[in-house]
């Protein structure tokens, strides 16, 4: 393994305030991802699934506690140096694809490189190789709306990836999508991690892909606890 976790969490304690109650999401999370490692977080809404994500991809401040991101602590960096983390460092996955209409499966995958400051060409490129990788290769010069729903999801991913981030964080990837479809997209999403040797934390449902990867984890009372 590498020297230093693509994420660790130490003792990350949120809470939110709802009228004159205090509801503590995370109580002292103390958590590690590795490069290579797929980790499944499966939990019942309003378990804090959400909550750990945002703490994860710098999207919320912990009200305690401190996140690593490749040994780097974070907690106290402004909000420009968070946002440069996020850009460089972390893909996000969602629900629904969120690509933008009006451009093509390969223009989406282009723009996030060409606002880190890769000129076009380069990024055409790489954008292309990503989606030839996922199985998009005869997609490319598609918008959103003539793909699948499986389709669409895939450049998602790869648009998450398209900077070469070292931590991929995805919530409920999956979820909108039927099962043989979901088999699909996970298993380029998994195919993805291990050739890149991406961290990847995918909050889930769906048990049976759960099972497929490297480790499975849950929130009970504010704290990770690891499955079988």
């Amino acid at each position: 393994m590498e020297k230093a976790p693509a994420l660790h969490l130490e003792g990350v304690r949120r809470s939110y305030v709802q009228g004159e109650t205090e509801l503590a999401i995370l109580r002292g999370v103390t958590f590690s991802v590795w490069p290579g490692e797929s980790v499944a977080l499966i939990a019942p809404s309003g378990a804090g699934k959400s909550t750990l994500l945002h703490m994860a991809g710098l999207l919320e401040h912990p009200d305690g506690g401190e996140v690593f991101i490749n040994g780097r602590p974070t907690a106290k960096l402004g909000d420009a140096a968070r946002t440069s983390i996020r850009r460089d460092e972390i893909g996000f996955v969602y629900q629904f694809h969120h690509l933008l209409p009006e451009f093509t499966a390969s223009e989406n995958v282009i723009l996030p490189q060409m606002i880190a400051g890769l000129d076009r060409r380069e990024a055409k490129k790489r954008a292309n190789e990503l989606l030839a990788f996922l199985g998009l290769g005869e997609r490319l010069e598609h918008r959103p709306s003539e793909l699948s729903g499986g389709e669409q999801q895939r450049v998602a991913i790869a648009r998450a990836v398209a900077n070469a981030p070292r931590l991929l964080l995805a919530d409920e990837p999956t979820g909108n999508l039927d099962p043989k479809t979901a088999d699909h997209v996970f298993g380029t999403l998994s195919k993805l991690v291990e050739a890149t040797k991406l961290a990847a934390i995918i909050a889930t449902h769906n048990l049976e892909l759960a099972k497929r990867m490297t480790r499975r984890v849950t929130l009970r009372e504010g704290k990770i606890v690891e499955l079988e």
